[in-house]
């Protein structure tokens, strides 16, 4: 554990503005689990508890929060909201709702104005958003850079190993020149 963790522990906080988008969101919390990094998970909804999210934003980074992942559908004001009160890197997860397939999340998560960034994944892959908050944290973590590369190395060797599947199938052993 980081001296930096919060005291409960937690490196990355994510967070979503209903209970509905923690089918979508646990994701996150899936990758962040497979590099052991602690996180903390809430509903902060920007909308129905303003100054509680506020709060959040600009608390995090004193409680020890290196990383906010924050899920957000329809109007997706959380991850620029938060972006705006923190000093932290915030990453933006666009929620698939009934309607629109979550473009209108993307689209606003991803339109941010000048100086107020925010690291946006694809439609419903809270995953990336946990990966990319381990790379963020490993930046400075060389154990966490080491169980990067060794999972990056797993996805090579996956992406090998169905490569020859396909060689097989199209009848030779004949592999590209690269």
């Amino acid at each position: 554990m980081s001296d930096h963790a919060t005291p409960t522990g937690a490196r990355v906080g994510i967070v979503m503005g209903s209970d509905s988008d923690w089918p979508v969101m646990q994701a996150a919390a899936e990758a962040l689990r497979e590099f052991d990094v602690p996180f903390e998970a809430d509903v902060v909804s920007a909308h129905r508890m303003p100054d509680e999210m506020l709060a959040y934003g600009r608390e995090a980074a004193d409680r020890g929060l290196s990383v906010i992942i924050a899920g957000a559908g329809g109007a997706a004001h959380l991850p620029g909201m938060l972006a705006s009160v923190t000093p932290l890197p915030v990453i933006g997860v666009p929620v698939p709702l009934k309607y629109l397939d979550g473009m209108d999340s993307l689209l606003s998560i991803v339109q941010m104005p000048a100086g107020v960034p925010v690291a946006t994944v694809a439609v419903g892959n809270a995953r990336n958003a946990g990966l990319l908050a381990v790379r963020i944290l490993a930046a400075t973590d060389a154990d966490l850079r080491a169980k990067m590369v060794e999972f990056q190395d797993s996805l090579r060797q996956a992406a090998t190993d169905k490569g020859a599947v396909v060689r097989e199938a199209a009848g030779g052993p004949r592999k590209l020149g690269f």
